[in-house]
């Protein structure tokens, strides 16, 4: 029987650790396990989380390391192994392809001895590249792997924007679609800050000299390499965005938000896993939204696709 309150996380590096933590301090799982092939380090960090749901404020968390076993019974599966980019490393993560993709053959071949009924959320980079071999190699229901996709994105690109407003991020809707990467777009035909249109929002906030989309495309994709360069990792922000799908698993809440899954003819596109606003709930994906692109939004979202499908060519023979 699936426990749908536990979680396991597999890899107990700095994302893993960092979901593991967001997950603690937000109470949503009644168990978490950590995996990592590292096993000192899992359990090290499972021992230092267990420690504070002791607090008054925390739920009692049966927070643990264990093994694949645990999988069996799992509500969420959460993959987060795998090396990343460096500090001074060429800014993309389409190169960690090959390796990458190993590691997701022999994480997954462990997963289905003993699941194949829960939610995998997949954050390994190139991420697109692992939610698409993860859902079209191993016989997995289709609709149960997600991968966060842009969403991380799309949380960097409104608070770039809140920030140019000086307005509430929360307000700021619209989407970063297409590759988690370089090639990632902004579908500025998706935004309003609070219902305002685009075109309007200089004239609402009495802004003279208009916004600069290019200059705040060109940072969407940069902070990322700013943040890796400046302590390390990145890991807080894909935290919130774990959370953020977990949040709407747990409650069904049928939440519209960009997250990868392949492609099944949206936009005349199959065999690619990119990000597009899809609906998520606690049957998994049920729906994606074709979404109204303009002509060169749609024209960036087909060279996302034919990045993601280089870096796939790549690791046929793997």
């Amino acid at each position: 029987m699936i426990n749908k309150g536990k979680i396991v996380i597999i890899g107990a590096s700095n994302v893993g650790s960092a979901i593991l933590n967001k997950i603690t301090d937000f109470q949503l799982a009644s168990e978490i396990v950590l995996l990592d092939i590292n096993a000192d380090k899992a359990k090290g960090e499972a021992l230092d989380a267990s420690h504070a749901t002791s607090c008054i404020y925390s739920t009692n968390i049966n927070v643990h390391a264990g093994t694949y076993s645990d999988c069996r019974d799992a509500g969420i599966i959460i993959i987060t192994a795998g090396p990343s980019i460096r500090p001074g490393e060429t800014p993309d993560r389409l190169i960690l392809a090959k390796t990458n993709i190993k590691i997701m053959n022999s994480i997954m071949t462990e997963i289905t001895k003993y699941t194949k009924d829960a939610m995998i959320i997949a954050i390994t980079n190139p991420l697109d590249v692992a939610t698409y071999y993860i859902s079209t190699h191993f016989d997995y229901p289709r609709e149960k792997i997600v991968g966060t996709g842009t969403m991380l994105e799309t949380f960097r690109f409104r608070r770039i924007l809140a920030d140019h407003y000086h307005v509430d991020p929360k307000n700021i809707h619209g989407y970063i679609l297409g590759e988690h990467g370089n090639s990632a777009f902004t579908a500025w035909s998706t935004v309003n800050i609070a219902g305002m249109p685009l075109e309007h929002l200089d004239e609402c906030f009495n802004f003279s000299q208009k916004i600069n989309r290019q200059a705040i495309e060109d940072e969407i994709v940069q902070v990322a390499y700013d943040i890796i360069n400046l302590k390390g990792w990145t890991n807080t922000g894909i935290a919130m965005v774990a959370c953020r799908f977990i949040k709407s698993i747990l409650y069904d809440e049928h939440t519209i938000l960009p997250m990868s899954a392949v492609f099944e003819g949206e936009y005349g596109l199959r065999d690619i896993a990119l990000s597009i606003p899809r609906m998520l709930c606690a049957e998994g994906v049920v729906k994606s939204f074709e979404v109204k692109l303009t002509e060169t939004e749609q024209n960036l979202l087909f060279s996302s696709a034919a990045s993601v499908k280089n870096a796939l060519s790549c690791c046929k023979n793997l």
